[in-house]
């Protein structure tokens, strides 16, 4: 089964999917009522942090591959499928308003290695395109320590978000 073999599967029959990115953000919704101001606390700040989890990793790769389809090839927005690639931010976006309201983000464990682990995508995807963009003819006419100074900042960026998801 190929990826596209799965999201038209999972775009055939959607029930599991909306379930899933529907009770996530709804079960944040019962913490934020249950938790009466405690949110910062051990067995509360582990709940939400499995429920990022369980958002951020979907939800990242919606993006992404929501980008990855956009910019290199260069499908309409028509195409977008709602439910592998809208549903998942959205769920993401509401899970994570639901949770801030409750509780700092920064107290959450984990919640820094998801910022490095989309610092780190970001900055791939932006070297991926730029690359894609200029082809290598382009370069050519750059100046060479320009180029190098381009492909240091990618580097130090890249260093900068694995930091943060490894500390």
């Amino acid at each position: 089964m190929t990826l596209g073999e799965f999201f038209e599967m999972c775009g055939e029959n959607p029930t599991l999917l909306l379930g899933f990115f529907m009770l996530v953000p709804f079960v944040a919704l019962l913490a934020l009522f249950f938790s009466g101001g405690q949110g910062h606390l051990s067995p509360w700040k582990y709940l939400y942090s499995v429920l990022i989890y369980l958002v951020a990793i979907p939800g990242i790769f919606a993006v992404t591959l929501s980008v990855y389809l956009f910019l290199f090839e260069r499908r309409s927005v028509m195409d977008v499928n709602i439910y592998t690639q809208v549903l998942p931010v959205v769920s993401m976006l509401a899970t994570f308003i639901l949770i801030r309201k409750q509780v700092d983000l920064d107290l959450v464990p984990g919640f820094g290695k998801l910022s490095g682990l989309i610092t780190v995508l970001s900055v791939l995807m932006i070297v991926m395109w730029i690359i894609d963009k200029t082809h290598i003819y382009a370069i050519t006419f750059m100046p060479f320590y320009v180029v190098v100074l381009i492909l240091i900042a990618g580097f130090l960026l890249i260093r900068m978000g694995f930091k943060r998801i490894t500390s």
